[in-house]
C-alpha cells in the first residue's frame, strides 16, 4: 500500500501546486506588468489585489456554459480539454527535486517533445470546430507556428542531451554539477526560449490570438469554463516551457544553501517574470516575419550549435568513436 500511496501523493501535491501556481502567476503578471509600465495594477480586490484571480476565476467558472448553434459541439468541448490535460502530463518528467518526480523516465526530453506536440490539436480542433472565420484563421496561424518552433526547439536540446548523454532529465541536472549548461549550450537556451515564446502563444509571438486582426483567433468563440481551460492552460505552459529552461540550462534544483526545490522554484520564476517583461517590452511582428525568422534564422542557428557541440565532444573525447565495421571479427 506504501508502495502505491507515494506516487498518488506526490502527483497530487505536484497538482494542487500547479493549478494553485496558474492562478498566482496571473495576479504576479499584471502587478509586474503594472510596474514596468508604471501604472496601477490589481489593487482592490483583497490585499495588493491578490483576491482578483479568484474573483476572474469565480465569474468565468460560473458563465453559462454556451456552445455556438452553427460549431462541431463534440469537438469543441474537446479541444480545450486536450491542452490542459497535455501540459499537465509534461510536468510528470520534470524533476522538481531529488527524487521528487512522478515518472522518472529515460526519454524524459522526447516525452516532453511528443506531450507539446499534442497540444497543437487543441489549437487547431478549436479553430476549426468553431465554424468562425477568426477562429478557423487564428487555428491555422497556430498550428503552422507552433509546428515550425517544434523543430527548433528540439534541435536546441539535442546539445544539452550530448553534453548530459542522456535524454533523463534528472541525468542532464546531476551533469550540470560542475557547469551549468546554458554557458556551453548558450545558443541553445535562446533558440528554446524563444520557441518556448512561440508554442505558448506569448508576445511578442501571439499571433494565433491578435485582437487586432482575429478578434481572439482560435478561441474567439469560447466563454465560460472552456475558455477557462485556454486561459488556464497557457500560463500552464509558461510555467511548463520555464521549468525545462531551469531543468535544462540552469541546472535545475543545484544550488547552494537553499532547499534542492527551493533553487528550482527561484529559478523557474525569474525565468517566468522574464516572459512576462517581453510582454510588457516588445511589439508584435507580423505573421511572415514570424514564420522567416524561424526558418531562416533559428534553424541554422538551432543546427551550427548542434554541429559545433558534436565536434567539440569529438575533439575533446579520448576513445576513437567505433564504427562497429572494425569490431566485426570471430567471436
Amino acid at each position: 500500500m506504501h508502495g502505491i500511496a507515494s506516487p498518488v501523493l506526490t502527483i497530487a501535491v505536484i497538482l494542487f501546486a500547479l493549478l494553485a501556481s496558474s492562478a498566482a502567476l496571473i495576479w504576479a503578471e499584471r502587478r509586474l506588468l503594472a510596474l514596468w509600465q508604471d501604472r496601477y495594477g490589481p489593487n482592490r480586490v483583497g490585499p495588493l489585489g491578490i483576491l482578483q484571480s479568484v474573483a476572474d476565476m469565480i465569474k468565468i467558472l460560473t458563465k453559462d456554459d454556451w456552445v455556438p448553434p452553427f460549431a462541431d459541439r463534440a469537438v469543441f468541448v474537446l479541444a480545450p480539454a486536450i491542452i490542459v490535460i497535455t501540459v499537465l502530463t509534461a510536468f510528470a518528467v520534470i524533476p522538481f527535486a531529488p527524487g521528487f518526480a512522478v515518472a522518472d523516465l529515460d526519454i524524459g526530453v522526447i516525452f516532453f517533445l511528443a506531450m507539446s506536440s499534442l497540444s497543437i490539436y487543441s489549437v487547431v480542433l478549436a479553430g476549426w470546430a468553431s465554424n468562425s472565420k477568426y477562429a478557423l484563421l487564428g487555428g491555422l496561424r497556430g498550428a503552422a507556428q507552433m509546428l515550425s518552433y517544434e523543430i527548433f526547439m528540439g534541435l536546441s536540446i539535442m546539445g544539452v542531451v550530448l553534453l548530459a548523454g542522456s535524454f533523463n532529465l534528472g541525468d542532464i541536472v546531476e551533469a550540470q554539477r560542475d557547469m551549468w549548461f546554458f554557458i556551453p549550450q548558450l545558443p541553445g537556451l535562446l533558440i528554446f526560449f524563444l520557441a518556448g515564446l512561440a508554442e505558448t502563444h506569448r508576445l511578442p509571438f501571439d499571433l494565433p490570438e491578435a485582437e487586432n486582426e482575429l478578434v481572439a483567433g482560435y478561441h474567439t468563440e469560447y466563454a465560460g469554463m472552456k475558455f477557462g481551460m485556454f486561459f488556464v492552460g497557457e500560463y500552464l505552459g509558461i510555467m511548463l516551457v520555464a521549468s525545462m529552461i531551469t531543468t535544462l540550462f540552469l541546472g535545475g534544483w543545484l544550488g547552494p544553501v537553499l532547499p534542492a526545490a527551493a533553487w528550482f522554484i527561484l529559478k523557474t520564476g525569474l525565468v517566468v517574470a522574464v516572459f512576462i517583461l517581453l510582454r510588457a517590452a516588445l511589439p508584435r511582428p507580423r505573421f511572415d516575419q514570424l514564420m522567416g525568422f524561424g526558418w531562416k534564422a533559428m534553424l541554422p542557428l538551432a543546427l551550427i550549435n548542434l554541429l559545433a557541440t558534436g565536434a567539440v565532444l569529438l575533439a575533446v573525447t579520448d576513445a576513437p568513436l567505433s564504427t562497429g565495421i572494425h569490431d566485426a571479427g570471430p567471436r
